[in-house]
């Protein structure tokens, strides 16, 4: 397991949790590859928050936990969701988006767990967690099935998994056949992202107590192979 950033022994009983047992998904740098994503996602933050903006409000804007855990947290996209003080677990195998994620953290004043793994074992306790978010992420996951499963693991009952995500276009839309033509490379610029997936069927299939899910398309962006979008709260 990576180190702990920001952390330290806590009393069982505290309101703050430490990830236990070690990490099981390797953390990874692909070198070029990966250096661009981080370039691509720090120097686009403002662009990609703007034309996700009313998803985000959406889903994170009653976020209000002690503690957030985040799948995929990059290099800090959601931060400002989080209020100063609040500890967010970040789940980030890709080594080249730590530097950034960590000055980004400290910048707004967030208490920061970084650990440098996949998301579909997570060294994380037993229905501990009242939050767990996401966003542009369970698309690039190997097993989307196994890390839902996590989730629903690590939250608490009546815990919230709240996420933001691209997903396939209609079928039969120019949208969807672009997806498709431009599949493989783009999966491979961007380390595995496959533009094609069902993410709200994977959810409401995951167990959940109760779900929504609002599907609304990226308005004034150019990325138009991810601009097919969903956003929702899916609820243990």
């Amino acid at each position: 397991m990576s180190a702990l950033q920001g952390t330290d022994p806590r009393s069982p009983h505290d309101h703050r949790h430490r990830a236990c047992a070690s990490a099981t998904s390797e953390p990874f740098d692909h070198g070029a590859v990966s250096r661009f994503n981080a370039w691509f996602f720090d120097a686009f933050d403002r662009y990609i928050n703007y034309i996700a903006r009313r998803h985000k409000q959406a889903a994170f804007g009653e976020l209000d936990s002690d503690v957030v855990v985040e799948l995929g947290a990059g290099v800090g996209a959601n931060l400002d969701h989080l209020r100063p003080g609040t500890q967010l677990i970040a789940i980030e195998p890709s080594l080249a988006m730590h530097d950034r994620l960590r000055e980004r953290a400290a910048e707004v004043g967030v208490e920061l767990v970084l650990l440098a793994q996949g998301a579909e074992e997570l060294p994380l306790e037993d229905a501990a967690y009242d939050e767990v978010i996401c966003s542009l992420v369970l698309c690039t996951v190997r097993d989307v099935e196994a890390v839902l499963a996590e989730v629903r693991r690590i939250l608490r009952p009546g815990g919230r998994f709240r996420f933001v995500e691209h997903v396939a276009a209609p079928r039969w839309s120019p949208r969807r056949l672009l997806q498709r033509v431009i599949r493989r490379p783009w999966a491979w610029l961007f380390e595995g992202c496959t533009l094609d997936r069902d993410t709200a069927s994977a959810v409401r299939a995951a167990g959940f107590a109760s779900v929504e899910i609002t599907g609304q398309r990226f308005r004034r962006s150019f990325f138009v192979p991810v601009n097919t979008t969903i956003w929702g709260i899916a609820t243990r």
